[in-house]
């Protein structure tokens, strides 16, 4: 067993990950919580976020949302990938709006975990549900010191 905590694990997993995480970096996105099994992710709808409607588009919302969900599943320092997401859109978000996603663990058996992720506007109206399947692979984020 290791010397660190669940939270530091989580933590530590999520500042190796961000490091190199240039999309959500590119997005504008800002890791607000982190812990095990959960991680809580913002951004702020940028023009360059927006669709031909003139709202947040799909795809940049399903970003978000997989960016939380990535953090959550990473979160106990094994390299985990996504195996399977799926995304409903509830509502618009536009430009200037933050958007915050919290990513939630749902079960986590063997290799593969389940995850659901709600994205809201700060009026606290959701504007997608999001769920994502994990499926971790060789490897950790950092080395864990011995107990």
């Amino acid at each position: 067993m290791s010397g660190i905590s669940e939270q530091e694990r989580a933590e530590k997993s999520s500042a190796a990950m961000w490091q190199d995480d240039h999309m959500s970096q590119a997005f504008g996105m800002t890791i607000e919580a982190v812990g095990p099994g959960v991680a809580t992710i913002s951004m702020v709808v940028r023009k360059d976020h927006l669709n031909g409607h003139g709202s947040c588009h799909g795809g940049a919302i399903f970003t978000l949302a997989d960016s939380a969900f990535a953090f959550a599943c990473n979160s106990h320092n094994t390299l985990t990938v996504a195996q399977h997401c799926s995304v409903t859109f509830l509502a618009p978000g536009r430009e200037g709006d933050r958007l915050t996603a919290v990513a939630r663990e749902v079960t986590l058996a063997g290799r593969s975990g389940i995850y659901d992720v709600t994205v809201s506007r700060d009026d606290g109206v959701a504007i997608a549900e999001f769920r994502g399947l994990s499926r971790t692979v060789a490897g950790t984020h950092f080395e864990e010191p011995a107990a």
